[in-house]
């Protein structure tokens, strides 16, 4: 069976680096294409700070001492990620993406949306032409009539929640099941950031912020796809119950090819979700099987 063609909106700047190239990577090695599309059309490029590290540290904004990373290490891409990263970096595909407008959803078997947590990201998230075109590729059907298989991890959640269904006027999350990052990930990096790392800059971590006389998090990732949800029991994060809770949500552990522990991803029908980067090789390595299951693909992913 030919390859499948997978499509991957990302901003022109400050996307995650690991929600994007491990994801690109493991579908690669699956045997599927991996296509882009931007909001002009020019090669996208990566939030740089989750790459090197550097102006993370509380020191960060000193030229002198930038270099010198403590904190900057923890926080940035793991190393299997910046270097599949890199490789990316060389794919023609990610080179010469489209442009938002062009996309159309019978063009493509698949979406996946990624994130990222700059300020960079907000075109990418308030893109009109982007949220149509989501919009339609939820409502799209295969060959057999099925909806075709989505994916979305992170701030990806959140595009999709803004996406609006022209058939209901609803969000197209409207009704399903999904996770995205949660507030208590998202406020501890925020409050890192704050109080001790890039403390100059102290809304790194926040997308978007309150306004005063707004409650806290009511612009969080998790409050905002709530609100596009049919009830807030329909946002799934970690059951109490859950195995290895406590990897699952210190926002200390990240899974890898090997080791699924620290991962939560949530699926609900053909829709794929995931929280942050801790959980990308799960969420990657389950839609690859999702894509196996739906299309009957030839190549499956262990």
């Amino acid at each position: 069976m030919p390859a499948l063609n997978i499509i991957m909106p990302l901003p022109s700047h400050d996307f995650d680096p690991s929600e994007v190239a491990v994801t690109w990577n493991i579908l690669r090695t699956a045997g599927h294409a991996v296509h882009f599309a931007t909001p002009d059309g020019r090669r996208a490029h990566t939030d740089p700070r989750m790459i090197s590290g550097e102006g993370l540290d509380p020191w960060g904004w000193i030229p002198l001492l930038k270099k010198i990373r403590l904190i900057g290490l923890l926080l940035r891409a793991e190393g299997g990620a910046r270097k599949a990263y890199r490789a990316l970096e060389q794919d023609p595909n990610f080179l010469h993406p489209k442009r938002f407008e062009e996309l159309r959803a019978q063009d493509y078997d698949g979406l996946v949306l990624p994130g990222g947590h700059a300020r960079g990201m907000r075109p990418y998230l308030e893109n009109r032409s982007l949220q149509s075109f989501v919009a339609e590729f939820f409502e799209s059907r295969d060959a057999t009539g099925q909806h075709k298989p989505i994916a979305a991890i992170c701030h990806g959640v959140l595009l999709a929640a803004r996406s609006i269904s022209p058939t209901t006027g609803k969000s197209v999350l409207y009704g399903r099941k999904t996770t995205a990052l949660t507030w208590k990930l998202e406020r501890s990096a925020w409050l890192l950031t704050k109080y001790l790392a890039r403390f100059w800059d102290s809304t790194y971590y926040r997308t978007y912020d309150e306004a005063p006389g707004e409650p806290a998090g009511h612009w969080s990732v998790e409050a905002e796809v709530k609100r596009a949800l049919a009830h807030d029991s329909d946002f799934c994060d970690v059951p109490p119950d859950a195995p290895h809770h406590g990897r699952k949500t210190s926002g200390m552990a990240r899974d890898t090819l090997d080791d699924s522990r620290a991962a939560w991803v949530v699926q609900d029908g053909n829709y794929l979700s995931a929280r942050w980067p801790g959980d990308v090789h799960t969420f990657a390595t389950a839609y690859a099987k999702l894509l196996h299951t739906h299309y009957g693909t030839a190549k499956a992913i262990r």
